[in-house]
This record gives structure tokens, sequence and C-alpha cells, in this order.
């Protein structure tokens, strides 16, 4: 009988042991199925991110340098129309008040606006439109990853069976990556108006 109740025992054990590791690699399952999921709507929300950074950024920037431009271009106006005024003078006096016009005018124009800067504003602006679009594209491409990790784990055999087995086929759907809207292959026009 000792002998019997040991096999019987051997048995169990190995029954609880075999079980316990079936529950283990079930629970691990699950859960690493809802960490990828975690991931990708992660991943997404940072691809949604990137865009409210275009769609703040972008017009800022395009105001910033058109204002810069509009400046620089009023002084520019009043320096030229100065000039002009000099080839209309006939006597030195006229010409020594167009002269002093012509002074006052480049003067006043740099005590508000100091440094003629358009080109540096346009380069600038054209750093951060491609800073962005980057960033923009940096998040797809993780998003796409965390996709195929994902959808490469739920759809592994055993997995697929295990989860729709606990109702993961609900759960666990499989995820889209990212494509691109018909039409956007073309890049947007920045404009300046």
């Amino acid at each position: 009988m000792k002998k019997g109740l040991i096999v019987v025992l051997v048995i169990v054990g190995a029954l609880v042991l075999i079980g316990i590791s079936v529950f283990s690699k079930a629970t691990g399952t699950y859960d690493q199925a809802v960490a990828l999921q975690e991931n990708v709507n992660n991943s997404w929300g940072d691809v949604q991110s990137s865009y409210q950074r275009r769609a703040d950024l972008v017009p800022n920037l395009v105001a910033t340098v058109q204002g810069a431009a509009n400046n620089e271009k009023e002084i520019l106006v009043q320096v030229t129309q100065a000039r002009a005024g000099i080839t209309e003078a006939t006597t030195p006096e006229q010409m020594e008040l167009m002269g002093r016009k012509i002074n006052t005018a480049i003067n006043l124009a740099f005590e508000r606006y100091p440094e003629i800067r358009s080109t540096q504003n346009f380069a600038e602006l054209q750093s951060q439109l491609e800073g962005t679009e980057n960033r923009i594209n940096v998040a797809r491409d993780r998003y796409n990853d965390s996709v195929a990790a994902y959808n490469t784990y739920i759809r592994g055999f055993w997995k697929r069976i295990y989860l729709g087995w606990i109702g993961g086929a609900d759960e666990f759907p499989r995820k889209d990556s990212f494509s691109a809207k018909a039409g956007s292959e073309d890049a947007p026009e920045v404009r300046f108006e």
C-alpha cells in the first residue's frame, strides 16, 4: 500500500506541477498580450501627439516668419523711398535734408528691428518643419513596429488557441498598421500670403 500511495502522490504532484506550469505559462501569455496591446495604444498616442505638435507649431512659426518679413519689407520701403528723394533734390540744402531723412529712417527702422534676419528666419522655419515631419515619421514607424510585435504575438498558434479559449478573440483583436490616406504622398504646402 505504501508503494501505491507513493505512486499516487507522485502522479498527483506531477499533475499539480504540470498544472501550475501550464497556468503560469497561460497567465504569462495573457499578460504579455495585454502589455503588447497597451504598447500599441501608447504608440498610437505618440503619433497623435506628434500631429498635435505640428498643428500647434506650424501656424505659429509661419506667422512669426511672416511678421518679421513684413517688418523688414516696411524698413526697406522706407529706406528706398528716402533714397529716391535724394534724386529729386536739386540744391545742396535739399540733399542735406534728404540725407538726414535717410539716416533717420534707417535709425528708426533699426531701433524697431535691430537686425535684418528674414533669411535666417525662413531657414529656421524650414528646419522646424523638417524636424516636425521627422518626429511624426518616427512615431508612425514605432507604432507600426508595436503593431507588428502585437499581431505576431497574438497570432501565434498556441497563443491564438489559448487567447481564443479565454475569450481573447474579442479582447485581443488584430491591429492595423498605420497607412497613409489617399493623396498624403503629396507634401502639404506652406503659403506666405
